[in-house]
């Protein structure tokens, strides 16, 4: 029978007289044959010694973990702070030089090449140099915005018609169409609207809304160059925020459907038993629910069209130096005249192009960073969850 005393002993107590009897009795204690049913001791024997080898590094691992997920936490913002860094560094003499006329100006002259180099303010440059970002950051939030305004309700109502209505054969097939665009690489998307889609639209689309626009000031976006309306051959806003809406439409309909899919069916039912219709449970209970999500999805798209750049810089013309007048002008954005400009600005004898490519780097930093807290106001600010509110209630 075993006593209080023993019971009060624990474990520990417990495993030493084994221990001591097995080394009396030739048992696992004693190491004489016991190799392959001893513990961590050596040959097998009992309990004593160190842990097996393959223990100790996993000891070392756990304690070395904590350390490093610490580090890991710390190596974004680490990132991003060496980033800024870079740019402000190779973007201050383009600062001293262009002064706050940069961000109104639409020149982009590089200056004579062949000309001699001068110094202004402390800046080598070559004669005439001249840089404005106004045209560039005018085409990067036009084009952003025409591919938003166009991608967030036809993502959304693409994911409400995938999870709501299409039975699972065919919202799979669906999803899976939605997932290979997200993955098709951007000179795909370039090139369909070079050879393709642009010219399409120029010949069928363009020319008839150019030619019944009226000449007003706001509809005067929608109309041509000169006196006969001329639209080009699609190298254009409307090309570029089209195939953008197309390059951002996957991601937010996907993102969309798996927010909707975490939906509670009871929520959605107890709607609709109290009265309202399935337009109206899907508007005061389903879209309120992961409204949050859908803005965040919206701001993935954003980055993905604020970001573009070989579709903008094969479709939209590589204007520099002028704004777009109209949706049908050609046009350039920050990241597009970033790659196109950056092989020449390389052999600049003066670093003032490489400079001025970095500020404009650090003017689309800007934007994005602008776009992600006007992104988290939103989402604070829709924060809470929707109940089931019937007609009349």
């Amino acid at each position: 029978m075993t006593t209080t005393s023993e019971r009060s002993r624990g474990p520990a107590s417990s495993l030493l007289a084994g221990k001591a009897v097995g080394s009396s009795s030739g048992g696992p204690g004693s190491g004489e044959g016991q190799g392959s049913a001893g513990g961590w001791g050596s040959g097998g024997a009992g309990w004593e010694g160190s842990p097996p080898a393959s223990r100790q590094r996993w000891w070392r691992f756990e304690q070395m973990l904590p350390r490093g997920l610490t580090v890991a936490v710390w190596i974004p913002l680490l990132a991003i702070v060496l980033l800024v860094v870079v740019l402000v560094v190779k973007a201050v003499p383009a600062i001293r030089f262009n002064g706050l006329h940069f961000f109104t100006s639409d020149a982009w002259s590089t200056g004579n090449a062949f000309g001699s180099v001068v110094t202004t303010g402390g800046v080598r440059h070559f004669v005439g140099a001249s840089y404005g970002v106004l045209p560039l950051v005018v085409g990067t939030l036009i084009s952003s915005a025409i591919a938003i305004a166009l991608a967030v309700p036809i993502g959304v109502a693409t994911a409400l018609v995938i999870v709501e209505k299409l039975p699972m054969r065919v919202s799979s097939g669906v999803g899976f169409c939605l997932e290979v665009l997200a993955g098709v690489p951007s000179a795909v998307y370039g090139i369909w609207g070079v050879l393709t889609f642009g010219p399409w639209l120029a010949h069928h689309i363009d020319g008839p809304i150019a030619r019944n626009m009226p000449d007003v000031p706001v509809l005067r976006w929608f109309r041509g160059a000169g006196p006969h309306n001329v639209v080009g051959q699609g190298h254009d806003l409307l090309t570029g925020g089209l195939i953008l809406t197309v390059m951002i439409l996957p991601i937010i309909a996907a993102t969309t459907r798996d927010l909707l899919r975490q939906v509670p069916r009871a929520t959605v039912e107890g709607a609709t038993a109290l009265g309202l219709t399935d337009a109206e449970a899907v508007n005061t209970v389903t879209l309120r629910w992961v409204r949050s999500g859908i803005i965040g999805a919206s701001m993935l798209g954003l980055g993905r069209a604020l970001g573009e750049t070989i579709m903008v810089a094969m479709v939209g013309g590589a204007l520099l130096g002028s704004s777009p007048h109209s949706i049908f002008s050609a046009f350039n954005t920050i990241a597009a005249a970033i790659v196109t400009q950056l092989e020449a600005a390389l052999s600049d004898p003066t670093g003032l192009q490489v400079g001025t490519l970095a500020e404009i780097a650090l003017v689309l930093l800007v934007i994005s960073l602008a776009a992600n807290v006007i992104a988290r106001w939103l989402v604070q600010r829709g924060v809470g969850t929707a109940l089931p509110v019937g007609r009349g209630i």
